[in-house]
């Protein structure tokens, strides 16, 4: 009897730890969770969701530069390097980001879309192929994507 305690303690414990995995916050692809000491990422999400690129990039320049580690960040450089048609800098920033972390959703997205305002296709189609692997049941960054490439090829 004390076996089969235990059995469902077990049982109970790992629907616990599923249960709450499931429950864990989901954040967008482009950010990860809000840290409140994380000033600097803060203040460039802040400006970055005012599409005010030019003070953006430097403030993610030197948290970049700070935390070398964060995807996250490589991935917002990218994103307002590209709004101000920085390309080549944007793509070294977006393949740092998934250098950091291959499977970055944002960061496919949106190395994605440099390439298909750079005209080159064959290598956005290469992001969205990662995302369709990543994205087991679609996801809204390659729905973006996908809708990019096949408006470009109209």
């Amino acid at each position: 009897m004390g076996a089969c305690i235990s059995m469902n303690r077990i049982k109970l414990s790992s629907l616990v730890l599923a249960f709450a995995c499931c429950m864990a916050p989901a954040w967008s692809a482009d950010t990860g969770p809000s840290s409140t000491v994380d000033t600097e990422l803060t203040r460039a999400r802040e400006l970055v969701a005012a599409k005010n690129w030019p003070a953006a990039a430097p403030v993610l320049e030197a948290y970049v530069k700070a935390n070398p580690g964060n995807a996250d960040g490589f991935n917002l450089l990218g994103y307002s390097l590209r709004h101000l048609k920085q390309y080549d800098r944007s793509l070294v920033a977006y393949q740092q980001a998934l250098k950091l972390d291959p499977r970055h959703k944002g960061a496919h997205e949106y190395i994605g879309m440099a390439y298909v305002e750079m005209k080159q296709m064959d290598k956005a189609r290469e992001h969205l192929a990662a995302l369709d692997k990543i994205c087991r049941f679609g996801c809204e960054e390659y729905r973006d994507l996908k809708k990019a490439i096949e408006a470009a090829g109209k």
